[in-house]
């Protein structure tokens, strides 16, 4: 962090070193561009520390946003699946597997139409679950 530090107190060094008289016109130059470095990496210490601190504050919230990512998601036993599968159905017209998605149930009834034999299967919530949302119903 202070290596922009060294560097200007560096030249400040070789300026007193090299006996330059500050009376003069160069001198004056020099000595004014070396104070300039000199709040410029003071400046550039104050904006490392800054980030630093920036840096700690997202390290904490991102941590606590997985925190809350696994307890929404990975604590929801809900039967979602990548595809949005809903459950598994028997068609009581016909006997097939349905599988039943998040789509087939975007209507305002309680039914869905059978994919195989386009029948209305009527569906009946039913969930004990004291802690399910309105995401997370068991059909």
């Amino acid at each position: 962090m202070g290596y922009v530090k060294e560097r200007v107190a560096y030249l400040k060094g070789l300026f007193a070193g090299m006996n330059i008289d500050e009376s003069t016109n160069e001198g004056k130059l020099f000595k004014e561009i070396i104070e300039v470095l000199g709040d410029i990496a003071d400046s550039v210490s104050d904006i490392e520390e800054v980030q630093e601190h920036l840096e700690e504050q997202v390290d904490t919230i991102d941590e606590d946003l997985g925190e809350v990512e696994r307890l929404l998601y990975d604590d929801c036993d809900c039967g979602y699946e990548d595809d949005e599968l809903i459950a598994e159905i028997q068609c009581p017209h016909c006997h097939e597997i349905v599988e039943l998605t998040e789509d087939m149930l975007d209507t305002e009834e309680d039914s869905f139409k059978c994919t195989a034999c386009g029948k209305d299967i009527i569906v009946e919530w039913d969930c004990d679950c004291d802690e399910c949302s309105d995401e997370c119903d068991e059909i």
